[in-house]
């Protein structure tokens, strides 16, 4: 479907859970988060009927996200049930890692395409730090099950932040030489939680280029994007810019939270809920979640944060 301002808004993250086993600190208190109880939370079979009312205005792409996804139950069926859609053209799980090993050949097998592993720090001492609870062996044997289950493509999400990994950028780009991997560099966003955590840490995706200057554009983006590789690289370095260079021109993407309610922008407080509704219901909703979807967001830095009204781990990363 075509919003206002002709853009073509054919991608849904959907986060499946609130609930995280990491509580990393620009994502989530250190104390986690209270369950829901189950009825407020959206169900198995509303979100299944929420990507078919998507799907029929030419959504074409989904993600999953959380939270965790690996947490909720039913995750492998969930997302089977969604790849059998007619119209998913592509199934994409964004995840910490730290339970694929157990899990990645039955999201293969269920018809997942590829996943994105936030991965922030190559160094266990910092991992500890930033998810406060987190081991790195584990993220790292996510992305090596990843690759063993059959994934062609897997990504890593790496968030630049100033004082805490941006001596590690050049360790990140090396693992795109000899591995078909793509990192991804994400400039941290003034959201949620991660407001104040943003004021001291914020450094631009400009960082990169200046810190691997053998880095080479390439004629190509990948959704959000700007991709460049090494010469000879098996994979890809994307720069993901939300701070310093916009990009809501090429938004083509809708959010549904865990509790049902739809985002026509990330960083707008504009909410509206889905649940409990017909897939009738849920079609017409979706659509004016689509005409209703900002030409730009506002000013966006440590000084205008973003008006999400929720931590990323409640909107979906």
């Amino acid at each position: 479907m075509i919003d206002k301002y002709g853009r073509q808004i054919d991608y849904m993250r959907i986060s499946v859970t609130e609930l995280c086993n990491l509580r990393c600190r620009y994502c989530m208190p250190e104390e986690g988060i209270v369950k829901r109880d189950h009825e407020e939370m959206m169900t198995a079979e509303e979100t299944i009927d929420a990507v078919k009312a998507a799907v029929s205005l030419g959504v074409k792409k989904i993600r999953v996200t959380g939270g965790e996804p690996l947490v909720k139950r039913g995750i492998v069926e969930l997302c089977e049930n969604i790849a059998a859609i007619d119209g998913v053209e592509e199934l994409c799980m964004t995840t910490n890692g730290t339970l694929l090993p157990g899990y990645a050949r039955e999201l293969r097998a269920a018809g997942v395409d590829r996943v994105n592993i936030s991965l922030d720090t190559l160094k266990a001492d910092r991992y500890k730090e930033i998810t406060r609870i987190g081991e790195l062996s584990e993220a790292l044997s996510g992305i090596e099950a990843a690759f063993e289950a059959g994934f062609e493509k897997v990504k890593i999400n790496t968030v630049l932040m100033g004082g805490f990994n941006d001596d590690e950028i050049e360790d990140f780009v090396r693992l795109t030489i000899d591995r078909p991997l793509e990192v991804r560099f994400i400039e941290l966003m003034p959201i949620g939680g991660g407001i104040e955590f943003e004021k001291a840490r914020f450094i631009s995706c400009v960082r990169v280029l200046e810190s691997v200057p053998g880095l080479e554009p390439l004629d190509m983006t990948d959704g959000v994007a700007a991709m460049y590789a090494l010469p000879g690289a098996k994979g890809r370095v994307g720069l993901i810019r939300p701070i310093s260079c916009d990009f809501c021109e090429g938004c083509n993407k809708i959010r549904l939270t865990a509790d049902g309610m739809l985002k026509p922008c990330l960083h707008s407080g504009a909410e509206i809920s889905i649940k409990g509704r017909s897939r009738e219901e849920m079609t017409e909703v979706i659509r004016e979640a689509i005409l209703s979807k900002p030409q730009m967001r506002e000013t966006l830095d440590a000084e205008n944060p973003s008006h999400a009204g929720r931590n990323m781990n409640s909107i979906g990363g």
